[in-house]
């Protein structure tokens, strides 16, 4: 099992992911308080963390072109767009507790939309 080791917040945190289990529901699971606004749909980048470590090379199409718009390309990733399938280490960017705000809708299981990688 892929282990994804989460820094940046009052104490790390080592979650047990599943095997291409999506990051976002690792990262829920685990603790963190990650926000997913949008439901993990790669429309509100609420869902970004910056990789220390691990950061998986291929990307969905949504996710890049999300990035891209909102100018973040290259400075973090959507965790909504990610499967857990090797060891990572991150730093979730926004948090319920570090915004104040609520995570949205559950997140599917799968990625949403349907991935096209590039």
């Amino acid at each position: 099992m892929p282990t994804v080791t989460v820094t940046g917040l009052p104490s790390p945190i080592r979650i047990e992911a599943h095997e291409g289990e999506r990051l976002v529901l690792a990262l829920e699971r685990g603790g963190t308080g990650i926000l997913h606004r949008c439901g993990g749909a790669a429309r509100c980048t609420t869902c970004r963390v910056k990789f220390e470590a691990g950061e998986p090379e291929r990307m969905t199409v949504a996710e890049r072109d999300k990035l891209q718009e909102k100018d973040l390309l290259g400075t973090a990733r959507l965790s909504c767009q990610i499967l857990c399938d090797h060891d990572m280490t991150l730093t979730p960017l926004q948090t319920e507790s570090g915004t104040g705000l609520e995570a949205g809708k559950a997140p599917a299981e799968q990625i949403e939309p349907d991935p096209v990688w590039v």
